[in-house]
């Protein structure tokens, strides 16, 4: 390489600064002309995320919420629309506006390149040591506090579970289920029964439990399993949001993290039993293609309620 030219002296804090940046931009690969290994940008990629995480959304709430120029922005969604990714409708509430949607096939290279991140981020995450994780993470929760304009609390991680996160899991399912809906503790034997058959029976290609965490804060958890009777077929179980985390659309973001996973691994749908007593779970379900296909009355855990089965065919 030819001889480095001296740059100007800095403050060391922008030296700081900058100097992080280069590493990580270059530890996960933004440099690289195609994100993920893949023929698209990291921004095209962002744009993919947006139009996966909100079904039916507008160009221009696209263009605010990455602070894209709509010129930029517009070359990609022409992109997209040429290449069949993504499927325009006239807005019911503005004439003048087109909603965007994800046809199917950009449905499954989004399924496609969030598999690949995930898969990035857990080698990544995998040669540190338990300590050196749990640093890291904070760390980048701090820079996201430290740097945000708006006074919002840092976005959520979904990570894979660790000891301890089991606990977790059947105590918040009893506690919240017991205070919302007055169920009894037969439903947190329930949860404590499935919590250890995933332990117990656990297969690391076909089955994932995600947990949601904040600056160190559990707030939610989903779990993709396998129907032990069908071999194509996946069960999504113990789907919960804390209530301090409601409206930040981390339902459907584990929703999605379920269906995408269960894609790659081959499956070829996805079950899930819920009663109709959770309708914000259901409405989450319907956004993201579940139909409901059976319902029955039942009492269970000392209340009335209809169980349902929704599929999804994927």
């Amino acid at each position: 390489m030819p001889a480095t030219l001296p740059l100007p002296a800095r403050n060391s804090d922008v030296d700081g600064f900058r100097s992080f940046n280069r590493f990580y931009t270059r530890m996960i690969g933004t440099l690289s002309e195609g994100l993920l290994n893949s023929e698209y940008s990291l921004t095209e990629a962002r744009v993919l995320y947006e139009l996966a995480m909100h079904d039916g959304t507008l160009a221009r709430e696209i263009a605010d919420e990455l602070n894209l120029d709509g010129g930029y922005l517009s070359r990609i969604l022409r992109r997209f629309e040429n290449a069949a990714l993504i499927q325009k409708s006239v807005s019911v509430s503005d004439a003048r506006q087109m909603k965007l949607r994800l046809t199917a096939k950009g449905r499954a290279l989004f399924d496609e390149l969030n598999e690949r991140s995930n898969q990035q981020a857990e080698l990544l995450l995998e040669s540190l040591t338990p300590e050196k994780r749990s640093t890291l993470l904070r760390s980048m929760s701090g820079i996201v506090n430290a740097m945000a304009t708006n006074g919002s609390p840092s976005p959520y991680v979904l990570r894979q579970n660790r000891p301890g996160d089991m606990g977790w899991v059947i105590s918040r399912h009893g506690e919240l289920y017991a205070k919302e809906y007055g169920w009894d503790q037969h439903f947190e034997a329930l949860v404590a029964n499935l919590a250890a058959d995933f332990i117990t029976n656990y297969d690391a290609r076909l089955e994932r439990c995600w947990i949601a965490e904040r600056d160190g804060e559990r707030l939610g958890c989903i779990f993709l399993v396998r129907h032990r009777d069908e071999a194509a077929t996946a069960r999504l179980r113990m789907l919960l949001v804390e209530p301090s985390a409601r409206g930040l659309g981390l339902g459907k973001a584990l929703v999605h993290e379920c269906v995408s996973f269960a894609r790659t691994g081959g499956y070829k749908r996805v079950v899930l039993w819920t009663v109709n007593l959770l309708s914000a779970a259901g409405h989450i379900y319907e956004q993201v293609g579940f139909k409901l296909v059976q319902e029955q009355a039942a009492h269970r855990f000392g209340a009335d309620m209809i169980d349902q089965t929704w599929e999804l065919e994927l």
